[in-house]
């Protein structure tokens, strides 16, 4: 059995994965997310890399251990669009995405930890997102709530905007934050079902 550690504190990654009933760890990453890649999946991919390595490094001498680091951002026109920094952003941010489709990309970097074993496993994954038409007065009613603050693209897909999302084509929890589908499949190649993974939660 592999004990399961997730580098992220992303409350909703961690939703995600209590969802799925898997049993894992948090531990977060500290490391300085600075990358130079230009291409949306490259940048993602080497986002998440540097979060699972950074975790990873603590445990170099342990086995059995799965490292999930990931990253995920929200792309218009091959504009990245973070997290904004005030509520003029976040209305900027809006009036852009609004009656356009615009892409969200999460990066994934699993790193498998058994002895000597330690095999890096890169994923991206690209799920295309079509806003409706928004008023003025629903972009200013949606700021008021908060939620755009401290998400990519000035939206939560599970939140209030979900009422705004006209149509999605892909995975909608890679929306969320994590491709758990994508992240479940890879691991099976490697021989390990996370859903029947009996190790138990708790301190790395």
């Amino acid at each position: 059995m592999y004990k399961i550690i997730l580098a992220s504190e992303s409350p909703r990654r961690r939703e995600i994965m209590e969802l799925m009933g898997i049993s894992f760890t948090t531990i977060a990453s500290q490391v300085e997310e600075v990358v130079v890649e230009k291409e949306p999946a490259k940048i993602v991919q080497a986002l998440a890399a540097l979060k699972a390595e950074d975790v990873a490094a603590r445990f170099k001498k342990c086995k059995d251990k799965i490292i999930i680091g990931a990253d995920t951002m929200v792309f218009y026109q091959d504009k990245a669009l973070g997290k904004p920094k005030n509520k003029e952003e976040a209305r900027e941010m809006l009036e852009m995405l609004s009656g356009k489709t615009h892409d969200v990309y999460t990066g994934v970097n699993i790193i498998k930890m058994n002895n000597s074993l330690y095999k890096s496993i890169p994923l991206s994954v690209c799920t295309k997102v079509l806003v409706s038409n928004l008023s003025n007065e629903e972009i200013e009613d949606y700021i008021q709530t908060g939620e755009p603050m401290d998400k990519a693209g000035a939206y939560g897909i599970q939140g209030r905007f979900g009422i705004y999302i006209k149509e999605i084509i892909g995975d909608y929890y890679n929306v969320v934050g994590l491709p758990i589908s994508s992240i479940y499949e890879a691991l099976l190649k490697e021989g390990i079902n996370i859903r029947n993974n009996n190790y138990k939660s708790g301190i790395a």
